[in-house]
């Protein structure tokens, strides 16, 4: 049961009274309502293998999903590059910390989506960040989903632009709304939605976007490396160029299994990024050796279709086993494949129960996923055998509906 504050809290937070006393207070009323996050210390390689305390657990609930963040050729690579560049940056892109491993990724990243050109940000979220910022005056107005990432989110908070958002995926509302302002518009959304792992209409997004006047910033951090033969992420599943009025964040440390981000666009837009974005100006470049070991892992995304190949089939065998057993999943056919419980308690209880079998499937609550909608958030890789989601689905089976 949630705990009640009393007036004088209540009064304290409201004032700004930040008291170590006010803040034990705040953490245990998210322990009363199992909404308490806790780290996994986990020992060694990412992989669907992973150990924590001292045991094996097959994993479920990385974003790694063409199995590339412990691939041989990439871990090599990241060491050649610390041997060759040393382990920091040292500074800023705009200093002295733009390598030539940097500007080579760069030109390979834009060449991959076919893009005219790219640059590097050290994390999507300051990606996201930056781009909004920049592009973006304060009497401008921005159109986003409301399933959006936290950091689509964000930039539009912080940059004070007008926030309009819009119901999942309601083009006829977001072209609604359009019509209604005039002046600068950016619309914001994901490519493929991290909690629910549908993938947004793009080409009728974009038309809508294009009659409005309105540019579009796509984050398909969970798309690019896995949508699309080339795995050119949702643009190229919808047969879209990277091309005005889109813009295109992608993140390097899901599918390509590094770290980092980068944008991709125009001429105009990288320059102007690179001239005002605020996140990309004032922070130290990611280390020339992350970016070697990416363009390395790029390579074996682009090459190795089996991968690809091999994550689809994954996602058929849940989807077709899930079916089988009567199992409710969400409309996804990417490798986010959601299994809804509605409580905080319900999701905890399933995600204890799969560790309790050496599963790794934590519970996704709120505010990460809207009230009444928390759930184990089940994530598939290249690199799973059929075995193991096998053994995943004779264990969820506990949570199929029951038959009639």
């Amino acid at each position: 049961m949630s705990r009640s504050f009393t007036v004088e809290e209540s009064i304290a937070m409201t004032q700004g009274d930040w008291s170590d006393r006010q803040l034990q207070a705040q953490l245990a009323d998210l322990r009363a309502r199992n909404l308490y996050r806790q780290r996994e210390i986990v020992d060694g390689a990412q992989g669907t293998r992973v150990v924590i305390g001292g045991r094996a657990c097959l994993s479920f609930c990385s974003n790694d999903y063409l199995g590339l963040a412990n691939h041989p050729q990439v871990v090599r690579a990241f060491q050649m590059g610390a041997e060759h560049y040393g382990v920091g940056a040292g500074a800023s892109h705009l200093i002295s910390g733009h390598s030539r491993a940097h500007h080579a990724l760069e030109e390979e990243l834009a060449e991959f989506v076919g893009a005219p050109r790219a640059v590097l940000f050290s994390t999507g979220y300051m990606a996201n960040l930056g781009v909004v910022q920049a592009l973006m005056g304060r009497h401008g107005t921005i159109f986003e989903d409301r399933l959006n990432h936290a950091s689509l989110i964000d930039a539009a908070r912080l940059c004070q632009a007008k926030v309009r958002r819009y119901a999942h995926v309601d083009l006829v509302r977001l072209q609604s709304l359009m019509a209604m302002v005039d002046g600068q518009k950016l619309v914001l959304t994901d490519g493929v939605f991290s909690m629910d792992g549908d993938v947004v209409p793009l080409r009728p997004l974009i038309d809508v976007a294009r009659t409005a006047n309105a540019r579009v910033l796509v984050d398909d951090a969970h798309g690019l490396g896995v949508l699309g033969a080339r795995g050119g992420g949702s643009f190229e599943l919808s047969g879209q160029r990277v091309a005005a009025p889109a813009v295109l964040m992608g993140t390097l440390g899901k599918a390509f299994g590094t770290f980092g981000a980068f944008v991709a666009a125009e001429e105009e837009i990288v320059e102007t990024l690179i001239q005002r974005a605020r996140s990309y100006i004032y922070t130290t470049a990611l280390p020339a050796a992350v970016a070697e070991a990416t363009r390395a892992s790029l390579r074996l995304a682009r090459n190795e279709t089996w991968r690809r190949e091999q994550l689809r089939e994954r996602i058929r065998q849940f989807r077709h086993g899930a079916a089988e057993i009567g199992l409710p999943l969400m409309q996804s056919e990417t490798p986010i494949q959601p299994v809804v419980l509605g409580s905080s308690n319900a999701a905890l209880a399933a995600a204890a129960n799969l560790r309790r079998r050496d599963i790794l499937v934590p519970a996704i609550r709120p505010p990460t996923v809207p009230q009444g909608s928390a759930r184990l958030r089940i994530t598939l890789s290249a690199a799973h055998s059929a075995a193991e989601v096998d053994r995943l689905l004779d264990v969820l089976a506990a949570y199929a509906a029951p038959p009639p």
